[in-house]
């Protein structure tokens, strides 16, 4: 595979993963932009926008959107985060072209009010949807307690409030400003002639307007408060822990994420061995989540009212035996090939490799090749690990839980 890149004179920054023994090319926009980068006035309009896009430009309407993906046979999509938001569609290569056309065209999207008066319902039966969904819930709102002030305490999906109170016209605003060439990134990997997309991105963005595109970048190490609440119907205990980690731009990233799977994977863990396998809990699990300038540990568990209490107190012990003793070589060792493995597989795919490739440019504005990120796994050390558990103490964390009404 052979990286390549080229930046427009506007700012657009355009990078390819060229495979030619692939059978299918992936593409996609990479936008700087998501909850962090809100005011409270706006919050939630990262993902509103995120959906009107596929509404349509001048030219399109959103049926005949639908249909251009649905005749190439696309398997497309979009997401909002905290930090960005990324469209994104594979496609066999002969559909390369159309696919990058409809992208470019829907980047520079129509933002109708009819459509916008429509999908604000849509946006608000979303967050509904998920305040019925107690693990997003709390761990929504754990979220938010863990960073306090910080921006990364911003909801993705915004409130019922902030919603109702959003106009076409402020989203207009931040639209101009957030989705500025210069703070898109234009990717695709797979089987594709890279000169071929260049010469295509200057054509259809060329003409697009930069901004001066700013972001607040703080490091912040969580507030460590705890808060119980109880929700009608519920007959689980939904307990959410967030502890600090290191940033996305911190090359103790391999370490962190290797942490995660070995306090918290799903199979194998501490967690599992404690608590699942025991039965005390259905699930308990833990993930590293690298962001910019900041990192985060999140942990998640679900279980019996009477059990909650008894769990925490075996999470308590795990957080202080592995911050006191450090990990073992075999718990690394495990863990690591976990992760070798998710990694090598999904990168046997154009669409395996999209999101990496975008997500090392817009964090790091650089190329890491499948091997590059294989060697970084295999060189992390135990002792390493053991020095970022003596920095950041997994067991210091902040803690939200939802449970049922009557539990004391």
């Amino acid at each position: 595979m052979e990286f390549q890149r080229h930046q427009l004179s506007n700012g657009l920054s355009v990078i390819g993963e060229v495979n030619p023994s692939a059978q299918s090319a992936a593409v996609g926009f990479f936008v700087r932009t998501g909850a962090r980068d809100e005011t409270a006035e706006i919050s939630g309009v990262s993902h509103f926008l995120e959906h009107m896009l596929f509404k349509g430009t001048d030219k399109l309407s959103a049926m005949e959107v639908n249909e251009a993906f649905d005749s190439t046979g696309a398997k497309f999509n979009a997401f909002t985060s905290e930090e960005n938001t990324v469209y994104y569609a594979a496609v066999l290569p002969e559909y390369l072209d159309r696919v990058t056309d409809l992208w470019t065209q829907l980047m520079r999207p129509a933002l109708r009010d009819d459509d916008f008066n429509m999908e604000k319902n849509v946006i608000l039966e979303e967050i509904a949807m998920y305040k019925d969904l107690p693990q997003f819930d709390v761990m929504d709102r754990c979220r938010s307690l863990h960073f306090d002030k910080h921006p990364c305490a911003h909801s993705v999906l915004g409130s019922e409030e902030s919603i109702a109170a959003l106009t076409a016209e402020q989203m207009r605003e931040y639209f101009q400003h957030r989705y500025a060439p210069n703070n898109l990134t234009l990717a695709c990997c797979g089987n594709f002639d890279f000169d071929r997309f260049c010469r295509m991105a200057q054509e259809k963005c060329g003409s697009w307007t930069p901004f001066e595109v700013g972001r607040e970048l703080s490091y912040f190490g969580g507030s460590k408060s705890k808060r119980h609440e109880t929700k009608a119907n519920l007959v689980r205990e939904h307990i959410c822990l967030v502890s600090a980690g290191v940033a996305a731009q911190d090359r103790r990233r391999y370490a962190a994420s290797l942490l995660g799977l070995i306090l918290g994977d799903s199979t194998g863990s501490r967690f599992f061995w404690a608590l699942v396998d025991t039965a005390l809990a259905e699930t308990a699990e833990m993930q590293y989540e690298s962001m910019d300038g900041v990192g985060a540990f999140y942990s998640y568990l679900r279980c019996s009212r009477d059990n909650a209490a008894p769990v925490m107190d075996i999470v308590d012990g795990i957080f202080d035996d592995v911050t006191q003793h450090g990990v073992t070589q075999a718990e690394l060792d495990a863990a690591r090939n976990k992760v070798l493995s998710s990694v090598t597989i999904k990168s046997e795919q154009p669409m395996g490799r999209l999101v990496d490739l975008g997500f090392n440019w817009v964090y790091l504005n650089e190329y890491r090749s499948v091997a590059d990120d294989v060697a970084a796994i295999k060189a992390v050390t135990a002792e390493e690990v053991n020095r970022l558990l003596d920095e950041f103490k997994p067991g210091q964390y902040t803690l939200f839980s939802l449970g049922p009404e009557d539990q004391k």
